[in-house]
């Protein structure tokens, strides 16, 4: 593709992206994605992995040291904050105090130069659409965290923009009112189909809500896939780790046929696992395996994989037995047991059989974390 030149079905774009604060050191390195109109795409990744800043870029208020982001086919390098036409949700709601909803939502607007029925109007249709038909006349005080974020919403939403950006917006809320606000944002995306960037550290977050979900870390995107992708086909070892609970075992690999390896593991013993991102023979790689892929006490014979282990601790979760256990060297073995009536109880300190099929172990390349 030509320099300049803009995919087509791309509605954002960053192109050779990169950023740094101190003229050394980049946090955000030759970032290039494309997002197409009316997705929902979440920048995931730990603190200082670049999400934040290649969001705060696209918003206008960090400029990009060098590369260039398009939105809508046209660059918006010199474009004020202001002028973008983007809609914002921030974790601290930034709402005005001293205002009431339906001020904070017609601020926007004002500012836009709207006529007064028009204003009122689209103040109306952005708190039924937030499911806040009655919450005018109230202030941010006056409300929960949950109202106040939704107010949040509606005001990014009031004056109808095409790109809304969401920097880690359900934070401050507790556990339950983030997993309903969750579905409630997913929603409105899928009832309005405007196109969301949304920034979190929450993984689990991320896989609920997004389309797409681009995985950072150290100022690179690691993999960008659907959420069922990455957490079925993590390309590395650090987005298996970050996606989702998993087991790691560490070994040699002895011989690839076909897509599938077979890896002699540090402590002993065989496994066969799908050969995602390795070297070649005698390459060191590092095993993924998911705790609820795992069964307990297989019948011989009836899994490719088949190893020991001791059962170091059990906790009661309801649905499932977190079971802890020892397994090629690895003491931090996990294995969901589901709680089903038959199932025959597990004692700590036993030794029992654990195995898994080949596709759900992953032999990935230990350096690429």
């Amino acid at each position: 593709m030509a320099a300049g030149e803009v995919q087509a079905n791309s509605f954002v774009r960053f192109e050779n992206v990169q950023k740094s604060y101190d003229g050394e050191i980049l946090v955000v390195k030759d970032l290039n994605l494309d997002i197409p109109k009316g997705e929902f795409l979440t920048m995931l990744g730990p603190s200082g992995s670049g999400k934040t800043t290649s969001l705060m870029m696209l918003a206008g208020f960090e400029p990009a040291t060098h590369g260039d982001i398009y939105l809508d086919g046209r660059s918006i390098n010199h474009v004020p904050p202001n002028k973008r036409g983007i809609g914002m949700v921030f974790q601290n709601y930034a709402l005005f105090p001293h205002m009431t909803v339906a001020e904070n939502l017609a601020f926007p607007l004002k500012v836009r130069k709207m006529g007064a029925a028009e204003i009122e109007a689209k103040v109306q249709r952005a708190l039924e659409m937030v499911e806040l038909p009655d919450m005018g006349g109230r202030r941010p005080a006056q409300l929960s965290g949950g109202q106040q974020q939704r107010v949040a919403v509606a005001r990014a939403l009031v004056f109808d923009p095409s790109l809304i950006l969401m920097d880690e917006p359900l934070g401050a809320l507790d556990k339950q009112l983030r997993e309903q606000m969750q579905y409630e944002i997913k929603h409105i995306h899928e009832n309005l189909g405007v196109t969301v960037v949304y920034v979190t550290h929450d993984q689990a977050e991320a896989l609920t809500m997004s389309d797409r979900i681009a995985v950072f870390n150290d100022g690179v995107i690691q993999q960008l896939s659907t959420p069922d992708d990455l957490y079925e086909r993590p390309q590395n070892s650090f987005v298996a780790q970050f996606i989702g609970e998993n087991n790691k075992l560490h070994g040699k690999v002895k011989k690839i046929t076909r897509n599938k390896a077979t890896v002699e593991l540090d402590n002993g013993g065989e496994v066969t696992a799908d050969a995602v991102n390795v070297g070649g023979i005698g390459s060191r790689t590092t095993l993924s395996l998911r705790p609820e892929r795992v069964e307990i006490a297989p019948k011989s014979g009836s899994l490719p994989n088949i190893l020991s282990g001791e059962i170091k601790e059990l906790i009661y979760l309801g649905d499932h037995i977190r079971t802890r256990m020892s397994v090629a060297g690895n003491d931090e073995f996990i294995v969901k047991v589901p709680n089903s009536a038959g199932n025959k109880p597990l004692a700590e300190g036993s030794t029992v059989k654990v195995g898994w099929k080949a596709e759900d172990c992953k032999a990935l390349d230990p350096m690429a974390i």
